[in-house]
């Protein structure tokens, strides 16, 4: 059975990005921004979230780098970083499955 390392960076990168995911808050920010890049007072609107309560939110998905902003004069913008959102479904999609019998010890056979 062959096993590859992930570089350190990488693990840490994959667990910002869970942890960011560990809210429901945070997931329903991604849900709305699959619809494309939003502005913040239309969040704060469809969250039904306080600003800066929605602000926290947005800058811990920022760290994770799973969305991205921009600035156009005094209003802020956020979409989905989709580069992120493959790194996450690679390191998912490579998980072993139960449903196909994949896990099985050998080491104590």
């Amino acid at each position: 059975m062959t096993t590859t390392t992930r570089p350190l960076s990488e693990l840490s990168s994959l667990t910002r990005q869970l942890q960011a995911l560990s809210d429901e808050t945070r997931l329903r920010i991604i849900d709305l921004l699959r619809g494309g890049e939003r502005c913040v007072c239309e969040l704060t609107d469809d969250l039904g979230a306080a600003q800066s309560r929605l602000s926290f939110h947005l800058k811990v998905l920022k760290d994770a780098g799973m969305v991205r902003d921009r600035r156009e004069g005094r209003w802020s913008y956020y979409c989905l970083n989709p580069a992120s959102f493959e790194q996450l479904e690679a390191f998912v999609g490579g998980l072993p499955s139960t449903k196909l019998g994949v896990l099985t010890s050998r080491c104590c056979r």
